[in-house]
């Protein structure tokens, strides 16, 4: 758990000591106003699972109803045998494989499905076991169809890719687009067809037209079709945010370039660029697992600690007078607001003092005991109740005023981005010492590595971080 709040600044604001790291999503939707495009636009074609799992189906049942002549059940097994070489589905990709690419996964794959099914059949039927001999040759049939299936499949991929490219908008600086707009044309078996630059500037670019009114824009998306958007520098997302949002809305999928040296490794490439999808709510951490965690694990704090809260309440009542919650609105996921619970430590002047001013935490007219919760972090024990009933979870970034909200993200890139999770109670930014007065920078790159990376067992490893964090209070 972490404590909200810290001695200010000279300058009242909390202070910045790091630099900002871009993330794989795209900006909020603050500023898209007026960049709605029209709808009717064409629906872009996803890729089809079906002709590889035909191929794969008639690769397994070609040689389990050839090789297994004569054992027991054979049509049983044979469906066996396709039905577990269709069950490993590997995940879309940017580029179309061949078969080559497709030969380790595929013979692997073959392999274990085999041994399997042969391990199977010496279980139930020992006189039937099958032979080295009848293993080897189902291996090497299934593994032969296999390829030739797939092998038709993608070749009848790249043929239509090719006759039909993907219309394409480049965002960016006119000189670096056009650079990679020509890259992109002498590579046609990309599958990408470049129609214009989009860029503020149209000095630098020569060929595609450049774009730089939003009517232009517009336009070229309808009359084109564009259904791929390629951002070339790193600033195009904090420049062309709203744009690149808009065009996700509209049903374009956006890649981030790297239109110089590969910044950073990943299979995809668009005629050698590293590129990467930019999601435009990008991984959402969440679903019936973390719901489950955060219900189970607050739901049996709240008992086990009821007494602790009692006890607290109680001192503060005495200590401080009346008024022992403190209620304060917080944005959470997708910029909804909630009231967040906590002990009161201290009494702003009034409600704008409350909603605006970044800390108190060391103010000496505190009574110790209000110290001393905020001390060591009990404070935001009531933070359960929010956990409980839905408005934060036990892990995600931490929430912030609305006023903070609006100021930070027009400062920090990336800061918007961590309202795609629920707000949480401690994070992976506070398990890494960012408490208190600290970079406000620093805290987004590690909330968005956070929502980047998730899992159901990162969450338990920072909260078992925080138990122990919690053990020795440091203060906030």
């Amino acid at each position: 758990m972490t404590a909200e709040s810290t001695v200010p600044n000279p300058a009242g604001q909390p202070r910045d000591l790091g630099s900002s790291s871009p993330v794989s999503v795209l900006p909020q939707r603050a500023g898209t106003a007026g960049l709605r495009f029209p709808d009717g636009l064409p629906a872009p074609r996803p890729e089809s699972p079906l002709p590889l799992l035909v191929a794969d189906g008639t690769a397994a049942a070609v040689p389990g109803l050839l090789m297994l002549t004569g054992t027991p059940h054979q049509p049983l097994l044979a469906a066996l045998l396709v039905a577990a070489s269709l069950l490993p589905r590997p995940r879309p990709s940017r580029r179309l494989p061949g078969v080559l690419d497709d030969l380790p996964a595929l013979c692997g794959r073959i392999t274990v499905v085999w041994l399997a099914l042969a391990a199977l059949v010496a279980a139930y039927a020992p006189p039937h076991a099958l032979s080295a001999r009848t293993l080897f040759l189902g291996l090497l049939l299934h593994a032969a169809v296999g390829c030739a299936g797939r092998g038709v499949v993608h070749r009848r991929r790249r043929t239509a890719l090719l006759s039909r490219p993907r219309a394409a908008l480049i965002v960016g600086p006119a000189a670096t687009a056009q650079r990679v707009a020509s890259a992109v044309l002498r590579h046609p078996r990309c599958g990408v067809r470049p129609v214009g630059i989009v860029a503020d500037d149209p000095g630098g670019a020569t060929g595609l037209p450049v774009l730089t009114t939003r009517e232009e824009v517009q336009r070229a998306v309808v009359q084109n079709g564009v259904r791929d958007v390629l951002a070339v520098h790193p600033s195009v997302r904090t420049r062309q945010g709203p744009l690149l949002r808009a065009l996700a809305e509209s049903g374009c999928v956006v890649w981030e370039v790297d239109a110089d040296a590969s910044a950073y490794a990943g299979r995809e490439r668009l005629a050698g660029f590293s590129c990467r999808r930019l999601e435009s709510g990008a991984r959402r951490p969440g679903g019936a697992g973390k719901r489950v965690l955060d219900v189970t694990v607050s739901g049996a704090l709240l008992l086990l600690l009821s007494p602790l809260l009692l006890t607290c309440a109680t001192l503060l009542r005495v200590i401080g007078g009346p008024g022992v919650l403190f209620r304060q609105e917080r944005v959470g996921k997708d910029g909804r607001l909630f009231t967040l619970l906590k002990f009161r430590t201290h009494r702003p002047a009034d409600e704008h003092e409350s909603a605006t001013r970044w800390s108190v935490a060391d103010e000496r007219r505190m009574p110790w005991f209000c110290r001393f919760l905020r001390r060591t972090s009990l404070d935001e024990l009531l933070q359960l109740w929010n956990v409980f009933r839905g408005d934060m979870s036990l892990v995600g970034p931490r929430p912030e005023r609305p006023y903070f909200v609006a100021q930070f993200s027009r400062t920090y890139p990336g800061y918007a981005a961590r309202h795609r999770a629920p707000a949480g109670i401690t994070g992976l930014a506070q398990i890494n010492g960012l408490r208190g007065d600290t970079s406000i920078e620093d805290r987004a790159r590690f909330d968005n590595a956070y929502i980047d990376d998730w899992s159901l067992w990162q969450d338990v490893c920072i909260l078992l971080r925080t138990a122990v964090a919690l053990v020795r209070p440091t203060g906030s």
